[in-house]
């Protein structure tokens, strides 16, 4: 899990095998039945007890400590107590879908529970039309008709529809990148379940809530019953301390961890409380990277006051006990972090960017859920701003919604003396910020904006870097920073950030 046990960066490591989950599930079930004998012999009279008053939540003859996770799931299942391994039917509190899974889902559901059959709470869906919307591509579009038809059709509450593909501005319900959209519309909330038919749904899990990726076949389930079957993970517990280094980002965290197949990985420590909400949102964003089932953020002030003009609804956050048991802990000191990269073709194949500065690149991309939130094209204006100097190759910028385009050209730079980011990025010969969308993160159709058409080489902020990811399947990709991407525009080769940061 994480880089080697050798690894500078990695203080301690404690390990909880799986065999004591085992061993006081065994022990528990064999303890109960002698204990009713021995009662059984004394018990002259009972009083029938007050049931209704006695929450599932609440009940139960032996607790031990639990996760995050192990807590918002027993809650979601109206269990009082989980252990890892365990499958249990959760109820959901929100399903997201998107233009490319949507139509699958909506299908499904219509084949398994009828043609007239309505959705479980039509306030609990989420539809975001996000993946291939700026496009001439007829397939595409006519995903998003489906997504209209069926919302429609459904009374659906949160649909943020597009019908205008040459001006997304004209289409004020139009949101973007459906994982920044889900935390700026106010549906990631503490101690929830949410699914989406999207393997970065795990994003949300910044918020506090256990948050993950399902496929069109649940989504269509979930779709007719509000429930699905998950097996409760093991949690990897991170904890990150030590004071931030001015050239390092979120995103070079996520090149430090790997091996977290089906695995919670709840993540805390000084560090982890010092970041904003979009920050925290880029760190669990990429747990999918790693294999992981989920992420988790415990939920502390910055949450609370991020979500205080965006929703109403009513959430209960929850926190690991003193007493959990966590499959294995890391422990980092942040401060001996450097700015990193992931080389192709696999989000694994990490390495320290100064390490590639030989590595002459062809373009630079600035967006998707991972790398185009606001304070990441903040980054990226930072080093621009620093240098001075114009970038030698092409740079593509794509916003992840509407809210972070108007960001983009309406919030002032940080010792800039009032200037934008875009002005910065005007100066500094970038292309203009493009239409919100997930755009050529995920190659999509060949008129997609940025989208890798030939075999180049690319230093971008997204997320995978398999071949054919962005388009193109000789393309080789280099996954970083915004800080290190823009430093890598500046030079033409992977630059570590610290040339115009120090």
């Amino acid at each position: 899990m994480a880089s080697s046990p050798s690894s500078s960066l990695l203080v301690e490591k404690k390990d909880v095998g799986l065999s004591a989950f085992r061993s006081q599930a065994a022990t528990f079930a064999v303890s109960a039945p002698a204990s009713r004998k021995r009662a059984a012999a004394k018990i002259v009279s009972v009083m029938a007890p007050q049931q209704s008053e006695r929450k599932p939540s609440t009940t139960g003859a032996v607790k031990t400590g639990m996760t995050m996770t192990e807590k918002i799931l027993a809650r979601a299942s109206e269990k009082s107590q989980l252990s890892p391994g365990e499958n249990v039917w959760v109820n959901v509190d929100i399903l997201m879908t998107h233009d490319v899974c949507g139509p699958g889902a909506f299908g499904i559901f219509k084949k398994e529970f009828g043609e007239n059959a309505k959705v479980w709470d039509r306030e609990k869906l989420v539809v975001i039309p996000d993946h291939y919307i700026f496009t001439n591509d007829e397939r595409a579009n006519r995903n998003v008709d489906i997504l209209r038809d069926f919302c429609t059709e459904q009374n659906i509450k949160y649909f943020y529809d597009i019908k205008d593909f040459g001006n997304f501005r004209a289409n004020p319900d139009y949101k973007g990148v459906c994982h920044v959209a889900l935390a700026q519309e106010g549906h990631c909330r503490p101690g929830q379940v949410l699914l989406g038919t999207d393997s970065h749904t795990c994003t949300a899990g910044a918020f506090g809530q256990f948050a993950t990726g399902i496929g069109i076949t649940d989504a269509g389930f979930v779709l007719g019953t509000g429930k699905l079957l998950l097996k409760v993970p093991p949690t990897l517990r991170f904890v990150m301390d030590g004071e931030m280094p001015d050239y390092l980002l979120a995103k070079d965290f996520d090149f430090a961890i790997a091996g977290a197949t089906y695995k919670a990985m709840e993540f805390v420590g000084s560090t982890v409380e010092s970041l904003t909400m979009e920050e925290r949102m880029t760190l669990c964003n990429m747990v999918v990277e790693a294999g992981g089932k989920n992420g988790v953020v415990p939920a502390d002030s910055t949450t609370y006051k991020y979500l205080q003009d965006k929703t109403s609804v009513p959430y209960e956050p929850v926190h690991s006990d003193g007493q959990a048991r966590f499959l294995s802990e890391y422990r980092f000191d942040v401060s001996k972090l450097e700015p990193m990269v992931a080389k192709p073709h696999s989000p694994d194949n990490r390495a320290l960017a100064r390490e590639c500065k030989d590595v002459k690149i062809d373009r630079v991309y600035i967006g998707s859920c991972t790398g185009g939130k606001t304070e990441d094209f903040m980054a990226a204006a930072k080093v621009f701003l620093a240098s001075g100097k114009k970038v030698k190759v092409p740079t593509f910028l794509v916003p992840a919604t509407q809210k972070v385009w108007m960001d983009v050209y309406s919030i002032p730079v940080p010792g800039s003396g009032g200037k934008t980011c875009s002005q910065i990025f005007e100066e500094a010969g970038c292309d203009t910020p493009a239409s919100p969308n997930c755009g050529a993160c995920l190659g999509g159709p060949r008129d997609t904006y940025a989208r890798m058409n030939e075999p180049q080489v690319c230093v971008s902020t997204t997320n995978r870097n398999f071949p054919g990811r962005m388009g193109h399947k000789e393309g080789q990709i280099y996954l970083a920073s915004p800080y290190t991407a823009a430093a890598s525009a500046l030079t033409g080769f992977v630059t570590d950030p610290r040339e115009f940061l120090q």
